[in-house]
């Protein structure tokens, strides 16, 4: 197994926690995160604790951010919120075309595209998700779904806005279940979105970052984040729990050794 370099390890904190949770959980992860090497973390929390974790966190090397954004800069669209109010509060990273949101919100790929455009005009970091349904795999169409989505953003915006940004390998069927994808699947994914990106730029795409997400534990966090292609996970379920995100974050140190 070769060492790794900046691996990016990001909490998807979900419709969780309160006032009182975050007060206590972000100070915690102040302090048990002090000490990581070559993992950046990033926590991506509900709204209306942006403010305490801009707060809590500023001094600390733990960035923050969302889970959704709008994709309009201002005007009459009640309940959204724009990439600059995101940016008001420090944010960092922005998840984008989750598939909890996409299902319970009809959220169409130029949608995604256009939000990812816009995190981008902001100076934060999207984090665009993509991945197959079960019944996708099964039938052996995984890399066309996934190439889609991809394919989305590129066709709209160019596949060099991919630079400095980060695309999350969420197998659906791995979502809130006990079953990751497997080593090789998972290598196998995040290669084929590398080279589709890269394919399409006109310019070597600098940094673009592919993470793997789906039941990540303490159990397989170096199975997984050990392999070449990955860069890093998202975390859903196990981040909610200080002492679990803790060590996950701490085994992917680890592999820098």
């Amino acid at each position: 197994m070769s060492s790794k370099e900046n691996v990016v390890i990001i909490g998807n904190l979900k419709m969780n926690g309160s006032l009182v949770f975050y007060d206590s959980y972000l100070k915690k992860l102040k302090e048990s995160l002090s000490n990581l090497r070559q993992v950046t973390v990033g926590l991506c929390l509900p709204y209306p604790y942006l403010f305490l974790a801009e707060r809590l966190l500023k001094q600390s090397k733990i960035k923050w951010g969302s889970q959704n954004v709008g994709k309009f800069s201002h005007g009459a669209h009640t309940g959204e919120v724009s990439s600059e109010m995101l940016k008001d509060f420090s944010s960092t990273y922005v998840i984008i075309g989750h598939s909890e949101r996409n299902t319970a919100y009809c959220e169409s790929e130029e949608n995604i595209a256009d939000k990812f455009k816009m995190v981008k005009e902001w100076g934060m970091t999207p984090v665009l998700c993509v991945g197959e349904t079960l019944i996708e795999r099964e039938a052996g169409i995984m890399e066309s779904v996934v190439q889609s989505q991809i394919k989305a953003v590129v066709s709209k915006y160019g596949a060099d806005i991919f630079s400095d940004s980060i695309v999350a390998y969420e197998p659906i069927w791995a979502i809130g279940t006990d079953t990751a994808a497997s080593p090789e699947q998972t290598n196998h994914m995040c290669n084929f979105i590398r080279k589709t990106i890269k394919k399409d730029s006109s310019q070597q795409v600098s940094n673009v970052k592919i993470i793997y997400g789906g039941s990540v534990n303490q159990k397989n966090t170096v199975q997984l984040f050990g392999l070449e292609s990955v860069d890093g996970g998202l975390i859903g379920r196990s981040s909610l729990s200080t002492d679990e995100f803790t060590s996950i974050c701490n085994l992917a140190d680890s592999l820098s050794n």
